[in-house]
């Protein structure tokens, strides 16, 4: 009997022991089925969020400069590529009136503001010296030739008509006039004649880890007072680089070089009335070495003030380099000019650089709601 008990407990584990391994089989069977399953489907392809974007779309799609840049920053940034540049490398510099924003209307926006001040302002009592640098902005404005002398007569207008009011009330001042309507243009302000086109510009490379730069020839202060409270420029103020004149304290004596007065826990800063320096052409290549500190890898400009800068980021430079030059040509969404847009062109092909042309790379300028008085 016992015996008969140990034989039937033997074949029930030897079946026991079949069953599991025929389990044991079928699961790693279906496993391998599955594994390959999984190896024969094709990836899902999931392509970055910057190669979805259309950072550029209100440029024409055929525009040399778009399609220029697009490839720049898509090397620039591959860490892969032999014209990978750092982060903390990556600059780029930007004139202010006619690169970014509406040149002439009639005439540059801090020439009007002074016009205003002058003529317009009940606050405010012009100097023989305001008046004689009036002719001149009005000779400006009737024959549209720029004067000659008065880059330096319009800076030193401006120290002086202004000369005692606090930086902050001059910003306010800046700002307000700013939402004056533009008198060239319907449905747009003074302030708010950025061209969209280059605004895209701003964004595409801040997406991309560029520090971009205004480097302008128009005061600096009034370039912050105009851009305060824009929606569509985000340019931090320590970035804005422009013309200087003098600040100081009402209780501090402005003959001096400051080294005579401490500054005091009530003191207000004012403008001293009187001009330092007109930041355009080797100004601008000066003042970037002294404020950035670094070789700018990109640079846009339209006018000679701006080749010194555009020759300083594209003359030997360890990276990768570019400059771009606005062409005023659009004689119908703009206050264009062929002749000098043709020049420019020119000096474009002579020095390597990429003509903007705002008739045939843009398909808006200031937005389609915004048209010119003719």
């Amino acid at each position: 009997m016992e015996k008969e008990q140990r034989s039937g407990w033997k074949i029930i584990a030897i079946v026991s022991m079949a069953l599991l391994l025929l389990v044991s089989g079928l699961y790693a069977t279906e496993k391998a089925k599955s594994k390959n399953s999984e190896a024969a489907a094709p990836a899902e392809t999931v392509e970055p969020v910057e190669e979805q974007e259309n950072w550029l779309s209100l440029w024409s799609e055929d525009a040399r400069a778009k399609n220029e840049l697009e490839a720049f920053i898509k090397t620039v940034t591959d860490e892969n590529s032999p014209d990978f540049i750092p982060v903390e490398d990556r600059v780029a510099v930007f004139d202010l009136d006619g690169t970014l924003f509406c040149e002439t209307d009639p005439i540059y926006f801090d020439h009007m503001l002074f016009v205003h001040r002058v003529t317009e302002d009940p606050d405010h009592k012009a100097t023989d010296f305001e008046l004689e640098v009036l002719e001149k902005c009005q000779e400006f404005i009737d024959t549209g030739t720029y004067p000659e002398g008065l880059d330096n007569l319009h800076g030193q207008g401006v120290a002086s008509a202004f000369a005692g009011m606090s930086v902050k009330d001059f910003l306010q001042y800046v700002h307000d006039y700013g939402q004056t309507p533009s008198p060239g243009y319907n449905n747009l302000n003074r302030g708010d004649a950025f061209y969209l086109p280059m605004v895209e510009v701003i964004e595409y490379l801040q997406e991309n880890e560029f520090k971009t730069y205004i480097v302008s020839g128009t005061d600096r202060l009034i370039v912050r007072g105009a851009m305060d409270g824009l929606s569509f420029m985000h340019i931090p103020t320590n970035q804005i680089i422009g013309s200087d004149e003098l600040l100081t304290t009402s209780s501090a004596n402005t003959t001096d070089d400051g080294l005579n007065y401490n500054f005091k826990a009530d003191d207000e800063l004012i403008l001293a009335g009187e001009f330092i320096i007109k930041n355009l052409k080797m100004n601008k290549v000066t003042v970037i070495e002294q404020e950035i500190g670094k070789q700018p890898v990109l640079a846009f400009g339209n006018s000679s003030g701006d080749f010194s800068m555009a020759t300083f980021t594209t003359s030997n430079n360890k990276y990768k380099s570019l400059a771009f030059m606005l062409c005023c040509d659009d004689t119908v969404r703009e206050n264009g000019n062929e002749e000098k847009a043709a020049k420019m062109v020119t000096s474009c092909e002579e020095n390597g650089w990429i003509p903007i042309s705002m008739k045939n790379d843009w398909t808006t300028i200031y937005g389609d709601e915004v048209t010119r008085k003719q």
